[in-house]
């Protein structure tokens, strides 16, 4: 596994899980020291014997409130019902403005996507940009933007976000039939070299079992974030949620997604790489912390009590962080 850059995506998921584990938590302690960061934003409640966060300290905001033309058959727009709406820019202010008064820190920014598969950003970016006069940190979530039209990307550079968190996907069935999108994989490609072109800090996600919760395009979309590059690199994993197609989806094996994680560390492995907050609950939830630190990830979000532990047995140092993962293993 020395030439990993060259061996594709695939070869290497296929590997037998000792040599890949070992190879992947290899290069984790070579590159990229002992520490694992715990990020718990304040957007959800999070209290351990290890940690509290605290309500409001990050929050997050959706600019078009609990409405989404596309309805993706994985959300429906059920994600978008635990956000701050905020669907025109002076609501956007004004919730900035009472966020500052209760002591947050940052901000990830959001929403339903529009036809083409993109958040609205276009007329909130003045107020983005006042949110980072304030000093708020802000994250924005942008959905596949229009790599033709760099005229949106341009705006969040000039307003000085923090990140670009934008979602890779490398199937074009879990395009149409998911997201409902007539678009490739190359589009998602382009918008991220794009991104990368203007210098834009941006965390692609990979969303493991999008395809009703079966493997179909990850191995790819990891490659196409080794090809283009990336300041972070995210997993995160189907959570099926009630009154979505996909409720009754089961949960992908943990062990899968200790080989998407260690593939992605082994393709990238001088970006620093965490396992998101969207995953299964319960025990498959707690053994997929497990693989994804054996993995050799660098930050975890909201992770249980016995992934901190295991931390420790593996000589990892914990520390916490109340922001989004990609902001927290980049500090």
């Amino acid at each position: 596994m020395d030439d990993v850059a060259a061996t594709r995506a695939e070869d290497l998921f296929h590997q037998p899980w000792e040599a890949l584990q070992s190879a992947a938590w290899a290069v984790r302690r070579e590159r990229h020291g002992d520490e694992l960061t715990c990020a718990v934003p304040g957007a959800k409640r999070y209290e351990t014997e290890h940690y509290r966060n605290t309500p409001h300290r990050f929050a997050s905001i959706s600019l078009t409130g609990r409405d989404c033309d596309l309805m993706c058959d994985h959300c429906r727009g059920r994600l978008l019902t635990t956000m701050l709406p905020a669907p025109t820019p002076q609501a956007l202010l004004d919730v900035g403005r009472r966020l500052r008064e209760r002591d947050c820190e940052g901000v990830l920014i959001s929403g339903g996507a529009g036809v083409d598969g993109a958040v609205p950003l276009k007329p909130h970016l003045a107020a983005i940009a006042q949110l980072k006069a304030w000093g708020l940190r802000v994250i924005v979530h942008t959905g596949l933007l229009d790599y033709e039209d760099p005229e949106t990307a341009e705006g969040l550079k000039a307003a000085g976000v923090d990140q670009v968190l934008f979602d890779v996907v490398g199937d074009a069935a879990t395009i149409r039939d998911v997201l409902h999108l007539e678009r490739s994989p190359d589009d998602y490609a382009r918008a991220l070299a794009m991104l990368r072109e203007l210098e834009l800090p941006v965390a692609p996600h990979v969303i493991a079992g999008l395809y009703f919760g079966r493997l179909r395009g990850e191995l790819r979309a990891l490659d196409l974030v080794r090809q283009v590059g990336a300041n972070v690199v995210v997993i995160v994993v189907l959570r099926p949620l009630r009154h979505t197609p996909m409720a009754n989806v089961p949960p992908l094996a943990p062990e899968t997604v200790g080989r998407l994680v260690a593939v992605a560390r082994l393709l990238c492995p001088d970006t620093p790489l965490t396992l998101g907050c969207a995953r299964p609950s319960g025990p498959t939830k707690v053994e997929m912390e497990r693989q994804a630190v054996l993995a050799g990830v660098n930050g975890v979000a909201y992770p249980d009590p016995g992934t901190v532990r295991l931390a420790g047995e593996l000589g990892l140092r914990t520390s916490f962080a109340e922001s989004c993962c990609t902001l927290a293993v980049t500090v």
